[in-house]
């Protein structure tokens, strides 16, 4: 069941990752704009990375304590990566593109509200009751329900600042760059805990749209 997150998750944790690319020089002020972002906004996009290899490194052969222990602190973690990156975005100003000023109010709106909502799913996983395995499957499925929805929000949140020149400085900046998680998976998980789209720690553009969650033998062994 924890996979299904962990599926439905990677596309959220590629948030700034969709970056990266090549692009001819776009100009100085375009560039400095991309650069005062993307140097704040690196640790953000690291822990983002890292919440998502906690789920995976849980994703199977765990028990649903420890599953719901990761995914409270995967949540959090990317709730508070989010509104770190909003922040990101008020400080660095508005960018200098056209409507620059509604590219800015719009990332951090939606920025914030993806925030919001991962806390939600949070205090979701929190509410669930580890010591029943059967009622603890069924509320790990509304949660994996919630968390597709909030995919769409977190792909969303950036969209208008990859777009253009704009997207493109920032896909020369290292900050804006793919990260490598610090978060080693379990030894113990099973052979079948990664191989899905979303069991890739730094999934590449590619994958990251179309990942879908979907039902694997850690869901049954929840279930049993």
């Amino acid at each position: 069941m924890n996979k299904k997150l962990a599926a439905a998750l990677s596309g959220g944790a590629v948030l700034v990752l969709a970056l990266s690319g090549c692009s001819d020089d776009e100009g100085d002020k375009v560039g400095d704009w991309a650069k005062t972002f993307c140097d704040q906004a690196k640790p953000q996009i690291q822990k983002r990375a890292n919440a998502h290899q906690i789920i995976i490194s849980t994703a199977a052969d765990s028990k649903p304590a420890e599953i719901q222990a990761a995914d409270s602190k995967a949540f959090q973690d990317i709730a508070n990566a989010d509104r770190a990156l909003a922040k990101a975005v008020e400080s660095a100003g508005a960018p200098p593109v056209e409507n620059g000023e509604k590219v800015k109010q719009d990332a951090i709106k939606e920025l914030t509200a993806t925030a919001v909502a991962y806390e939600g799913l949070k205090k979701q996983v929190d509410a669930l009751d580890p010591t029943n395995q059967q009622k603890f499957a069924d509320g790990l499925q509304g949660v994996a329900d919630g968390l597709t929805k909030i995919e769409k929000m977190d792909q969303n949140a950036l969209s208008k600042l990859e777009e253009g020149e704009l997207g493109q400085a920032m896909a020369k900046q290292p900050g804006c760059q793919k990260p490598t998680a610090s978060v080693p998976p379990k030894t113990s998980a099973s052979p079948k805990a990664g191989s899905t789209s979303g069991g890739d720690a730094n999934p590449g553009p590619t994958k990251t749209a179309t990942a879908k969650p979907t039902k694997t033998a850690a869901a049954s062994k929840t279930e049993e």
